[in-house]
């Protein structure tokens, strides 16, 4: 019979050789868990050892009516991975999973600004970034701080294109004003330097003044870049729940960090910029992946096509 010791092995071996998240790992165990838990009630399967590969196929067939394709095959990646380190440790002698097909994703076009949205939003951000005099009292000190940080956030969010989870574990010494970059960890622990303009930098140096960070900052805050408002680093949902609040206060279309991410690709690449040098601050391992920017490029250059050229 499997334990959660097997399991938290497995999650130490991914962590410390593979340098996912941990998120990611806390990913991984639960899916690992959720299907071992369904082979033992509903196949009667006690032992790893005699798990075959139509259990396994049962199992999926349950989840694919319940989740939806990308979580599926988030599952499927756990379960594979985990029956490979399995085996190659010697816990069982053959790797059930190793035929396991990953469910295809549907090929959708990712949801972006257009540059005048984008423009919008980002005048948003940049009037409650202008220079305000000091608070009178304490409590309007911490909502301006907040105010300042959020305004932060969002201007490095589309200047750099960076995932959420990145920008909450940016330090301040990642940052360097001399040359206008920010170093970013991301993926697998691979680091890369991302440029960033001057609204950006003008925003972090409000943030990082004497109205910003040290309002919030506590014994606890160590060198986060971003802190939530008791001083801790700053929460993904935060940063989500701001670009939500700006986008309302924008009247653009309600968007995600992520969504920012996708556009501030798109504009690149309709401002001339390289497709590598796009997948190179963005982080991305494989060039197909940013390659589906190119299709959103298309997609308004179609419409642009339709609107203006009379035989359309």
């Amino acid at each position: 019979m499997w334990t959660d010791e097997l399991i938290d092995d497995y999650v130490r071996f991914m962590r410390s050789n593979r340098g996912l998240s941990e998120h990611t790992c806390r990913a991984y165990a639960a899916d690992i868990r959720q299907c071992l838990d369904f082979l033992a009630r509903e196949r009667s399967i006690q032992r790893l050892q005699d798990v075959a590969i139509t259990d396994l196929r049962s199992w999926m067939a349950r989840e694919s009516q319940q989740v939806v394709r990308s979580s599926l095959a988030r599952k499927t990646v756990a379960i594979r991975r985990f029956f490979s380190w399995a085996q190659q440790h010697h816990i069982i002698d053959a790797n059930p999973a190793a035929r396991l097909g990953t469910p295809k994703q549907a090929q959708t076009l990712p949801a972006v600004l257009n540059e005048h949205q984008a423009l919008d939003l980002m005048g948003t951000v940049e009037a409650q970034c202008t220079d305000q005099p000091a608070p009178a009292d304490r409590k309007e000190a911490r909502q301006e701080a907040i105010a300042l940080r959020d305004c932060a956030m969002i201007e490095l969010l589309y200047a750099t294109g960076i995932r959420v989870a990145e920008l909450t574990a940016l330090d301040q010494r990642d940052l360097n004003f001399s040359n206008r970059t920010v170093k970013v960890t991301g993926k697998g622990n691979k680091q890369r330097v991302v440029p960033f303009g001057i609204p950006a930098q003008h925003a972090l140096e409000q943030w990082l003044g004497t109205q910003g960070r040290p309002v919030l900052a506590n014994g606890s805050s160590g060198d986060a870049l971003f802190l939530g408002a008791r001083g801790g680093r700053v929460d993904q949902r935060i940063v989500r729940s701001a670009v939500h609040e700006h986008a309302r206060d924008a009247q653009v279309p309600d968007i995600s960090p992520h969504a920012l991410r996708h556009s501030a690709a798109t504009h690149m690449l309709n401002g001339g910029a390289d497709l590598r040098e796009v997948q190179e601050m963005l982080g991305h391992e494989s060039l197909a992946t940013t390659q589906r920017y190119t299709h959103v490029s298309i997609e308004q250059l179609r419409q642009r096509y339709e609107q203006a050229f009379p035989r359309a």
